[in-house]
């Protein structure tokens, strides 16, 4: 435990948030209210959960492999998956709008990364899952690219209208653009039963009917369904790039994304992804 905790205390302010101490009133307190945000509004913000050192470190990371970032400049839908002429041509599956944003990808980053010590600890892997508040416990993903990665996005950079392949992402954000960049979603558009294409269509096309907003600040932790909640990030001001970190969870650790989903978020897919393609997650078309 106490291995554990050396590799946490100089990422994670647990003075102000002991995320460690199970026994801690400020823990209980914390995730009860992280639970009722969770269920009424699919998202929640721990404002500076991270210490302004470790977000400096995390920035001179996501800066030095900024060269290796995989940038996407291509149309998708919201599922990324290919277009279905079984389906009209204004329906979701077959909308498509142009992204521009990139992600360093989890397999490239250091051995001693400080992302990989808030990723591999199972006392924050705890915590998530306390907070969430769900039944089923959550683990690590077990997809080697899209586990932990560094999204990046630039000047005029916009990151359209999707969901993710993994249940819950837990955001950090590292640098903040000088304007846009901010975090819309839709909490709980679909649920594994209901992929609900009339709604969905609807923001599409611009609709603002339960669309929320979170401007996120360094240093932050969000946590965010983002199978079940449809969100983009608005277009890039400015010259300063955006790095946020996401650490993903789910239910399954042994599915990844599917090898299309994997190559239109990180330029390529594995022999891993191929040969688990066809483990079936839930009723979603993606």
């Amino acid at each position: 435990m106490q291995h554990a905790l050396d590799a946490l205390e100089p990422v994670v302010d647990l003075d102000r948030y002991p995320i460690h101490r199970l026994d801690s009133s400020a823990r209980s307190d914390l995730v009860a209210t992280t639970r009722d945000e969770m269920d009424a509004f699919g998202c929640f913000r721990i404002s500076d959960f991270i210490r302004p050192d470790a977000v400096e470190t995390m920035l001179a990371e996501a800066t030095s492999l900024h060269d290796q970032t995989f940038w996407a400049a291509q149309e998708h839908n919201p599922y990324a998956s290919p277009k279905n002429p079984e389906f009209p041509d204004d329906h979701p599956i077959n909308t498509y709008q142009y992204r521009m944003s990139g992600f360093i990808n989890s397999d490239i980053l250091p051995g001693a990364s400080l992302l990989n010590q808030i990723y591999d600890s199972n006392v924050m892997t705890h915590f998530i899952w306390d907070c969430l508040g769900v039944e089923r416990p959550i683990y690590q993903w077990a997809d080697p690219l899209g586990r932990n990665p560094y999204g990046v996005m630039e000047t005029d950079h916009y990151f359209p209208w999707h969901f993710d392949g993994n249940e819950f992402t837990v955001s950090i954000l590292v640098q903040k653009a000088e304007e846009g960049g901010v975090f819309e979603y839709v909490p709980d558009i679909r649920t594994p039963d209901s992929e609900n294409f009339e709604r969905v269509q609807a923001i599409l096309q611009g609709g603002r009917e339960g669309v929320r907003e979170l401007d996120l600040q360094p240093g932050d932790l969000q946590l965010f369904k983002g199978r079940f909640s449809m969100h983009r990030v608005t277009r890039i001001v400015g010259p300063k790039t955006r790095y946020i970190a996401l650490p993903t969870y789910v239910y399954d650790p042994w599915r990844m994304n599917r090898p299309h989903h994997a190559e239109v978020y990180y330029g390529r897919s594995t022999d891993l992804h191929r040969a688990r393609e066809q483990v079936l997650v839930d009723g979603l078309v993606d």
